[in-house]
């Protein structure tokens, strides 16, 4: 990962986070109650909240018997997990309630624990808080086998309304249940455009089992992915941020619900996905994102990770021809058969026009974005559209620009962005030339 590309503390606060957020947006994430208010104004899933308390006079009015066998005690303000008391069931003797640690509460604990909250002792500078009781989401099935009693959770990193990064969050036997960093969770990097865990980190290390197991923490796959994306991006917009880290966990049932929005999100995502954030944000940057769906397909097709590694140790390295038979996926589906020259020169993949027209790739849903060109009669705007085809039987989803290549003798340019892990020969034969361009 290049230093270059790196987001550091100072950037985010001062050139993003501050330019890009409005004093409204940020005021309201700062408070989890009201940032659930918009977000259920919206109609984004949230868990349940069961009650909040703002003054002591509200602990002695409540009905504790209305509590379901599960819940979760949170400080408003809270950073860094403390404060929270998860309940799993209640106890045997009817008497409490039994936590995720397995210790047990009673009435008078949580009480005690509510005004320790009401004064502040959980709240960033010890500033009088409001405690609340939501619902408690277990965990899905997905991540029973690698997440220790608490919620794993899920932070996407949401810029100019497309998804930049993410990762999943497993709770430890050190973190005590709880998805938080600094108390010893694992951060587990996540391809964008896929939905699969790639890398994970523990500590600021690389790890590849979930510790004292043999379980595996890449290749993960994670449920509703392009849902969770699309509430991500949906989450900001409800409250006006630009640039974020929206929360979410997966109820077993309900499917995904936004946790909380963090309008100064913290940077170990970088680690943990060995990317930078600073070089993604600059890509989407100027981008005309329309909604959500939209921002999706941007981020699908900018932020796929590279499984070369992956690919290199199963396959070996394949070795191509400048010239190669590539299959291409229509819009209707369908494959179209052409020949693609492989272009170490060239950076982003390109196609023509005509072809492109033919495959219904043009179509509005299909183009990502416009970007400027200039030529020597001046400057035009090239569309930018989503191209999935097959080369050397790999299927590669990636952006590729449109141009008019009718000059051309191939149709398509493979640039080098597309061809990590493949050795090209750039020797040829006339009669393989010839063979090639009676094909096309």
């Amino acid at each position: 990962m290049k230093t270059s590309a790196i987001l550091g503390r100072n950037a985010r606060n001062q050139l993003y986070s501050k330019v890009y957020n409005s004093a409204r947006g940020k005021s309201i994430a700062a408070s989890k109650i009201r940032t659930k208010r918009y977000l259920k104004k919206e109609g984004i899933p949230i868990p349940e909240i069961f009650a909040i308390f703002k003054k002591p006079q509200d602990i002695l009015g409540f009905d504790w018997s209305k509590l379901p066998s599960s819940f979760v005690l949170k400080p408003n303000k809270g950073l860094g997990g403390n404060g929270i008391i998860i309940v799993k069931k209640k106890s045997e003797d009817g008497d409490g309630w039994i936590t995720t640690l397995k210790r047990k509460v009673g009435e008078e604990d949580l009480k005690l624990h509510i005004l320790d909250i009401l004064e502040g002792a959980f709240s960033i500078s010890n500033v009088p808080d409001i405690a609340y009781i939501e619902e408690f989401v277990g965990r899905h099935k997905a991540f029973r086998k690698y997440a220790y009693r608490g919620t794993p959770d899920i932070r996407v990193i949401v810029f100019n309304k497309v998804p930049v990064m993410a990762m999943l969050r497993l709770p430890t036997k050190e973190s005590k249940g709880r998805a938080n960093l600094h108390q010893g969770a694992i951060a587990v990097g996540i391809d964008i455009a896929t939905g699969i865990t790639t890398k994970a980190i523990w500590h600021d290390k690389i790890i590849h089992h979930k510790p004292g197991t043999k379980r595996k923490l890449h290749g993960i796959k994670i449920p509703n992915w392009t849902r969770v994306l699309k509430l991500a991006v949906e989450s900001g917009r409800s409250i006006d941020l630009n640039l974020f880290g929206s929360d979410i966990i997966l109820h077993p049932d309900k499917g995904p619900m936004i946790l909380e929005i963090n309008y100064m999100p913290g940077l170990a995502i970088q680690l943990a996905n060995e990317a930078g954030l600073r070089k993604r944000l600059e890509k989407v940057e100027d981008l005309k994102i329309q909604d959500a769906e939209h921002g999706v397909k941007v981020a699908k097709a900018l932020f796929a990770s590279s499984f070369s590694d992956r690919v290199k140790v199963k396959e070996g390295i394949k070795t191509l021809s400048v010239f190669e038979e590539i299959k291409i996926k229509s819009v209707a589906g369908k494959k179209f058969k052409t020949v693609a020259k492989l272009d170490t020169g060239a950076w982003r993949t390109s196609i023509d026009r005509a072809l492109a027209e033919d495959l219904g790739l043009l179509d509005k849903e299909n183009v990502l974005w416009y970007k400027k060109v200039k030529g020597a009669i001046g400057s035009e705007k090239r569309p930018v559209i989503n191209l999935t085809y097959w080369l050397a039987g790999r299927k590669i989803t990636t952006p590729a620009s449109v141009a008019k290549r009718l000059s051309l003798k191939f149709p398509v340019i493979i640039g080098r962005k597309n061809l990590k892990g493949i050795l090209i020969d750039p020797e040829i034969t006339a009669e393989e030339k010839k063979e090639i361009v009676q094909k096309v």
